[in-house]
């Protein structure tokens, strides 16, 4: 059986952040059947609805008997509740282990750099450098999760 990140072999910046939770671009629908197989049971997609994709993600993530969760993220439109309600579904991958992606793996650095600081202990430099890994390009995102992240931190 394959493990979630080697489900996603060839998907744009695939990074792995606990054995139950994986980040990366879209992915495919063979890539989705490889997580099926590797014992994913959600896919969280950062993207709009309306953006253009090569196959009907939604659908074919329920065909595999998988949970697909949309909660957009888009630039200009971010704050802590939109950061927290993703949040909420990452701490569930230690029970249901997850797909957190975008179209290239940006949109995800924000949330996932606020939970590798407040949930995993990480230091802002190292979680840092690996939202690089998983696809950081925004100074926007960089300061959504950083800045939320020091709030709860500092409480």
């Amino acid at each position: 059986m394959p493990t979630l990140i080697e489900a996603l072999a060839g998907v744009v910046n695939a990074t792995e952040i606990t054995p139950t939770l994986v980040t990366g671009g879209q992915p495919g629908p063979r890539h989705l059947e490889a997580l099926k197989v590797a014992g994913a049971q959600v896919i969280l997609d950062l993207r709009d609805p309306m953006e253009a994709r090569a196959f009907d993600e939604p659908a074919a993530v329920r065909a595999l008997g998988l949970e697909y969760i949309n909660i957009p993220v888009a630039s200009g439109a971010i704050d802590d509740t939109l950061l927290e309600r993703i949040l909420e579904v990452a701490r569930r991958s230690a029970e249901r282990p997850m797909l957190v992606h975008c179209a290239s793996g940006n949109r995800v650095t924000g949330p996932l750099l606020a939970y590798l600081m407040i949930d995993r202990g990480m230091d802002e430099d190292a979680a840092t450098e690996l939202a690089m890994r998983m696809g950081l390009r925004s100074p926007e995102m960089l300061e959504w999760g950083v800045e939320y992240a020091r709030r709860v931190i500092e409480g």
